[in-house]
């Protein structure tokens, strides 16, 4: 099954994730994370496969983050309230998501991706 890569067309770093799949010669799957937002089962699964703090998950560099006041409210919410904040609007979380097999990596960090794909 190909890798699912949850991406926004305007994201740099979305780019250069597509960029860096293109060139190691790796067939995936884009989602749309603004048109298909990720849905609260989705997030709840991912969340706890990737074995990252919900602060990991969120745009921290986003507007939405910034005019939802996310920084104090990722500190008191609950896992279950943030992961519903998140399923609201794909841009809040942090892109890209790839989901390959059953691992989920947040965001593009190329030494991951290499080690994830054995490159």
């Amino acid at each position: 099954m190909k890798p699912v890569v949850l991406c926004y067309p305007k994201c740099g770093t979305c780019q250069k994730a597509e960029k860096w799949l293109k060139a190691n010669g790796i067939e995936y799957t884009y989602r749309p994370i603004k048109e298909q937002n990720p849905t609260k089962e989705e997030l709840t699964e991912w969340f706890g496969r990737s074995e990252l703090p919900i602060n990991k998950w969120f745009n921290t560099s986003g507007l939405l983050y910034k005019e939802n006041n996310m920084k104090d409210k990722v500190k008191t919410l609950s896992i279950d309230e943030l992961i519903d904040i998140l399923s609201q609007n794909g841009l809040m979380v942090k892109r890209p998501v790839l989901l390959a097999g059953d691992k989920v990596l947040v965001g593009f960090k190329e030494d991951d991706w290499k080690t994830l794909f054995g490159k």
